[in-house]
């Protein structure tokens, strides 16, 4: 087992629970769905994140056995009018969402209009009425002091996590994204979920090391293989 993972993540069980298992592309299928819920039932994932259609198909899925029911909100873009990601939150949790992973509006925060950026954040957090809400940060487009700033926002707003990327922005997670959110939230609820582009055990290992709480992948299932085949 590489040295670098934290003693309490060693366990098999601790470590599958770390993954939000998930299933984003457009072309995934509903048999794909019922099967990434098969997987994630077999291996005790915490969670099966998919798009909002099939929120409903996976809450039937899943039943109450384990992993929780996830649908993103804004997603991939994230520039959704803030009252249609609240219509989706609510859309999603009527459906049997446990949690939401909402897409911050990276264009306004970018462009100045901040306040719009914020506003749509904590609009949403609030809308949920305590359902869990990952906000994606979409990291690839910010700086170091942009993340900082902006998971402080999350913090603010009551977020339960802040979360890297959406995998369809210019890049996915790094381990200095994590490094700076985990900074940025230490010593508050908020904690840090890794995705995009995190396919390999290593990968997955540098994200948990630098204070990843959760991570988001379609890999999950080789991840854990690979971590099983590793003792």
């Amino acid at each position: 087992m590489p040295s670098q993972l934290p003693q309490s993540l060693r366990d098999p069980k601790a470590f599958a629970a770390l993954f939000d298992h998930t299933a984003l592309k457009p072309d995934t299928t509903p048999d794909m769905i019922r099967a990434l819920c098969r997987e994630a039932l077999e291996h005790g994932f915490a969670g099966v994140c998919v798009n909002p259609c099939y929120v409903s198909l996976v809450q039937r899925e899943l039943a109450g056995k384990g992993p929780k029911v996830i649908s993103v909100v804004g997603f991939p873009l994230g520039t959704n009018r803030t009252d249609v990601k609240i219509d989706e939150t609510l859309r999603a949790i009527s459906d049997g969402a446990q949690e939401i992973d909402m897409v911050m509006n990276v264009g306004f925060y970018l462009g100045g209009e901040k306040l719009a950026a914020k506003h749509d954040i904590s609009a949403v957090i609030r809308c949920a009425k305590g359902v869990p809400v990952k906000v994606i940060l979409e990291t690839g487009y910010l700086s170091p002091e942009q993340i900082r700033e902006v998971s402080g926002w999350c913090v603010e707003a009551g977020a339960t996590f802040v979360k890297t990327s959406t995998g369809f922005g210019p890049r996915g997670a790094t381990v200095d994204d994590i490094v700076t959110m985990a900074e940025s939230t230490m010593g508050t609820r908020t904690q840090v979920k890794a995705s995009g582009g995190i396919k390999t055990l290593d990968a997955a290992i540098a994200m948990a090391s630098a204070g990843a709480h959760r991570i988001g992948s379609s890999s999950s299932v080789t991840i854990l293989r690979d971590f099983n085949e590793s003792f």
